[in-house]
């Protein structure tokens, strides 16, 4: 045995700047130490080939998370059934609906009868797949672990599929109501109030503030409607546009963090996916440079990709992760960057990881009941201010005209 071998470096440790250009990590899955094995060329250290611009120019393939993961799962039994990959991929063909998908399928299966590898052939369509799925699958086709990798796969995007539904689930209730509150109160107010200004007017009575304000409000979506609507969309272009510029999507993207229950909730959010990926990732053999790489590229927020991506630089220059994540307990608990480094020192970090990332999906579940419970009554007080402040702007005038009409019956 050498004494690179006796030495016993990390599963998924950090191994000092100068080794990286030289030396790749490989987890065996039945021990909890990395083997150490020399790159012999510049091949052999390229995790995937380049990649390869979409032939579609008119309509470009898409799958959705739902249809990323039944692709996972019904590949993963043909392959477990002894089917061969072009077979496979053939009989997804025939089971794809959309024509851009048809002719990635097909595009695919020539790859294969060609000779490429699954994962090669997957490279043409980074954005369909991406580089989180490609990786597995390499790693599963170059180890001789398909059928593994490829349930292991489902399974994480299944997770990240009943995540995302978690989140926008909490998200879609408040909203409905808050529309819902909108829309009636602008229908009475145009539809409901102008049939009864003619009858106050005529009996020359003063008017309330209150319906003072709901009357210049009605007369302004009456007049002005088209103004307001061009004026929202004119808004919306403009909001979509600026999110286009790196620096106002980095300052919405820390505005939402920062909002009270959702901010909190967005993190659990968050770092679910981060440590999933990674302990996925590290788990299938992945270099730790490129994991992270993967990681932050799966990563929407810019804020979290910006700190994976100082991570990488770090980690070159010989540091830890957990030593990295403590510099930013607000977006990365104490607890978290603990359990890394004690992942870090046992040599067990994939575990860790999978395991820090059940914890913030329970976390994540908490939140959404939080939130729930939260907006419920808040909900109700704002549509009961809204309908009362129009009930009243609507009573108090023909409270007023019976008092005029009737002076002593007081």
């Amino acid at each position: 045995m050498s004494s690179m071998q006796k030495s016993k470096p990390n599963v998924d440790g950090i191994i000092p700047a100068k080794l990286l250009g030289k030396f790749r990590f490989e987890w065996p899955r039945s021990k909890n130490r990395a083997k150490v094995s020399s790159l012999k060329s510049k091949k052999e250290r390229a995790v995937l080939p380049k990649k390869i611009k979409s032939s579609f120019s008119t309509f470009r393939p898409n799958l959705s998370l739902k249809e990323q993961t039944m692709f996972a799962k019904r590949l993963s039994l043909l392959v477990k059934a002894g089917v061969p990959l072009f077979e496979s991929v053939s009989l997804l063909e025939k089971q794809t609906s959309g024509r851009a998908n048809k002719k990635m399928f097909k595009r695919i299966r020539d790859d294969l009868a060609s000779g490429q590898f699954l994962y090669k052939s997957l490279t043409r369509y980074p954005k369909v797949f991406g580089e989180f799925t490609i990786n597995i699958i390499r790693i599963g086709e170059t180890s001789g672990t398909l059928y593994a990798n490829l349930r292991y796969l489902a399974d994480e995007m299944d997770k990240k599929r009943v995540l995302r539904q978690k989140v926008i689930g909490a998200l879609v209730y408040p909203s409905v109501i808050v529309i819902a509150a909108i829309a009636i109160s602008a229908l009475m107010t145009v539809f409901l109030f102008p049939k009864l200004l003619p009858v106050f007017r005529s009996l020359n009575v003063p008017l309330p503030l209150s319906t003072k304000i709901l009357l210049a409000i009605s007369n302004i979506l009456l007049n002005y409607w088209y103004l307001i609507i061009l004026g929202i969309f004119a808004i919306l272009i403009v909001f979509f546009l600026l999110m286009r510029w790196h620096p106002f999507r980095y300052m919405v993207h820390s505005i939402f963090l920062k909002f009270p229950i959702i901010g909190a909730m967005l993190k659990h959010y968050y770092l679910t996916n981060i440590c999933r990926t990674l302990g996925t990732l590290f788990r299938s053999q992945v270099r730790v440079l490129e994991a992270i790489e993967i990681a932050s590229d799966t990563t929407t927020n810019l804020i979290y990709k910006d700190r994976l991506q100082t991570l990488r630089t770090s980690i070159t220059r010989g540091g830890k992760i957990s030593s990295h994540f403590e510099k930013f307990p607000k977006l990365f608990p104490g607890m978290l960057s603990h359990m890394i480094a004690v992942g870090e020192t046992t040599g067990s970090l994939s575990e860790t990881l999978a395991y820090l990332g059940e914890i913030h999906e329970g976390e994540l579940d908490e939140q959404t009941k939080r939130l729930s419970s939260v907006i419920e009554p808040v909900m109700m007080i704002g549509v009961g201010v809204m309908v009362g402040f129009i009930a009243v702007s609507i009573i108090t005038p023909i409270y007023e005209v019976t008092q005029h009409l009737n002076p002593g019956g007081r």
